[in-house]
């Protein structure tokens, strides 16, 4: 790269960098602050804490009952990404890849699902869960956001497939392979990328879902961590070490699963998975 292009490039850098630094700030003033005592908190959110101090998420997890909203958080979205996962990957094929009868209807019908502001249809399908006593289980969080994802996922996936090579589909079904044998043995290892963009997506939607969570959960040992965040907040607001380490409880798990998947998600994102 010669000078020219590096001083083209500058500006841009510059303005990035402006940016990073916007967003990094708070971050770095609460990660401080959870280390802090309330008498280092006075002096500033970017000032270093004297030591690191774990008394704030010991007294989150313990007093606050971080550990059982974990729990829930983790369960919910296990499932909910699992079972979300295998059937976008499912009506994905079948909508990208088979001629599939009626697809022109029922394609428009499924993303109908994703189209929907979720908070019109909240107090129906609240309804709908106390009517089937579902209410205060995980049920009543999995199976509605596993319909969200569903709808958003098969959006996804649909364009994967529909890009994929036909050359592959055609060579594996003259070696012999039916439908299913090629959607696991050929396409799968080419939609890893796809596969785990979606699957990164799905887990931070699930893992930071409010709405749902506080309308079906009653119960506080049911609670997940956004809606346990929310009463935590308002019963300490005033201890800012705590709450911080409270917070930093319910982003961590979201920030470790991005830089697991980081790679694969850049690359399914700037792969065209989701063509216009």
């Amino acid at each position: 790269m010669n000078k020219r292009t590096w001083q083209a490039l500058i500006p841009k850098y510059l303005i990035l960098s402006l940016f990073l630094l916007v967003i990094l700030i708070p971050i770095i003033g609460l990660v401080f602050s959870a280390f802090k005592t309330d008498v280092e908190v006075t002096k500033g959110p970017l000032t270093l804490p004297s030591q690191l101090r774990l008394e704030a998420f010991k007294e989150a997890w313990t007093t606050g009952r971080f550990n059982l909203f974990f729990k829930n958080s983790v369960v919910v979205t296990i499932v909910v990404v699992l079972i979300s996962v295998f059937l976008s990957t499912l009506t994905g094929y079948a909508f990208g890849s088979l001629p599939l009868p009626g697809r022109k209807f029922l394609y428009p019908l499924l993303i109908l699902g994703y189209m929907v502001p979720f908070e019109a249809v909240i107090i129906p399908l609240y309804h709908l869960m106390d009517k089937l006593q579902l209410t205060d289980t995980y049920w009543a969080m999995i199976l509605p956001q596993i319909g969200l994802s569903v709808s958003f996922g098969t959006l996804w996936m649909t364009s994967f497939f529909s890009s994929a090579p036909r050359e592959l589909q055609d060579a594996a079904a003259i070696d012999g392979c039916n439908r299913w044998q090629t959607l696991w043995h050929i396409l799968w290892p080419l939609a890893r990328p796809a596969v785990l963009t979606l699957v990164v997506l799905i887990f931070m939607w699930t893992w930071n879902e409010f709405l749902l969570a506080l309308v079906m959960i009653q119960k506080e040992t049911m609670r997940t961590l956004p809606v346990g965040l929310a009463f935590f907040q308002g019963r300490y607001s005033a201890n800012i070490p705590l709450m911080a380490a409270g917070s930093l409880i319910v982003a961590g798990p979201i920030l470790l699963v991005y830089l697991i998947f980081q790679r694969y998600f850049i690359r399914g994102m700037l792969g065209g998975a989701v063509k216009g």
